[in-house]
């Protein structure tokens, strides 16, 4: 409650109500506690949660996980643990630096309890976030992921060659990988969710570390069925059901205007869309497949329906923007047995 009523309103206000600016600013003061480790510990003191499973090979403290996007160059990862997450999840990370789309390209819609993103992979580029983790105090404490996108300058026939790369400088650093294929601001990025797009690039990556593919909520049943098909035939280890959607189902009256914003939209109107792929993976696989279950986490009753539609893990974003650290105790309190 302390923080929906001083701490976001303070928050939203920042850089005349920029979303960015709020995150960037909360990046910044969340990278400098890596070098208080007293306030680390009181915050991992009240935030943390135990309730250990062990999912791909890969054991976390508890199932809520920090969604690729909040920390993509990976600025203040000691925070993430300290603040209650069971694992995080860096990136997207692509194999060239590129500076995303311009700004603004991040919005809030407040009603709706949502945002909107367009932000096109921002990031400094695989190199450099090797360079970072290299020099980061180990064990973080947490599973650490790295989600691999491709670079925009790259042309979709060497998406293959551009994923390898980011993966080749990173693999020595996370416990899993994940490779974006469904981000609707990289043009044509989601083709590489089809058959033959996906068989490839699965091809060349499964092997050493956990792979996993994120998909879009978007796609027919039909689509993520032949999606999983290739999972499971080129040994993925799981997947992560969703990604942010092009649709506008779900907005306040007041945000409409806002909705009209290109980029993907996340949060709230994105909860029911998210429980119903998680549960078709969680059916057609026969939990074959794990799944990391995000979008429209946004009380604890919405992590445990994850869950019980058949995800194995979850993760957090908008919800983290509109609840706080608070959602990241209670989701993990209450997805213990």
């Amino acid at each position: 409650m302390i923080f929906e009523r001083a701490v976001r309103p303070a928050l939203f206000r920042l850089g005349a109500g920029d979303a960015e600016a709020a995150h960037e600013w909360t990046l910044r003061r969340l990278a400098a506690l890596s070098g208080r480790p007293a306030l680390l510990a009181a915050l991992r003191a009240r935030y943390a949660v135990a309730a250990p499973r062990t999912v791909f090979g890969v054991e976390f403290p508890n199932p809520v996980g920090l969604a690729a996007g909040m920390d993509k160059d990976g600025a203040a990862l000691p925070a993430w643990p300290a603040l209650g997450f069971g694992f995080v999840e860096v990136g997207t990370v692509t194999a060239h630096p590129q500076p995303g789309n311009p700004r603004p390209r991040l919005f809030r819609l407040p009603a709706s309890t949502a945002v909107i993103n367009r932000m096109g992979f921002n990031n400094a580029g695989a190199a450099a976030l090797a360079g970072r983790l290299a020099a980061l105090d180990r064990p973080l404490g947490v599973p650490l992921g790295i989600s691999l996108g491709k670079s925009k300058v790259t042309a979709l026939a060497d998406a293959v060659e551009d994923y390898l790369a980011s993966y080749r400088a990173l693999r020595g650093f996370g416990d899993y990988f994940a490779v974006n294929v469904s981000s609707p601001n990289t043009p044509g990025l989601r083709q590489l969710q089809d058959r033959d797009h996906l068989d490839a690039l699965l091809a060349a990556l499964v092997g050493e570390k956990p792979i996993l593919v994120k998909i879009a909520p978007d796609l027919t049943e039909a689509a993520i069925a032949d999606l999983l098909e290739v999972c499971l035939a080129r040994g993925a280890a799981g997947v992560i059901a969703t990604n942010t959607t092009l649709g506008r189902a779900g907005l306040a009256p007041v945000d409409e205007p806002r909705g009209t914003e290109a980029g993907g939209l996340s949060g709230r109107p994105l909860t029911a869309r998210a429980r119903q792929v998680v549960a078709f993976v969680s059916r057609e696989t026969g939990g074959r497949l794990p799944v990391i279950g995000v979008g429209g986490i946004l009380d604890p009753a919405d992590a445990t329906a994850l869950l019980d539609a058949g995800a194995s893990l979850v993760q957090l974003y908008s919800g983290l923007i509109y609840r706080g650290p608070g959602l990241v105790r209670a989701a993990a309190l209450a997805a213990r047995p």
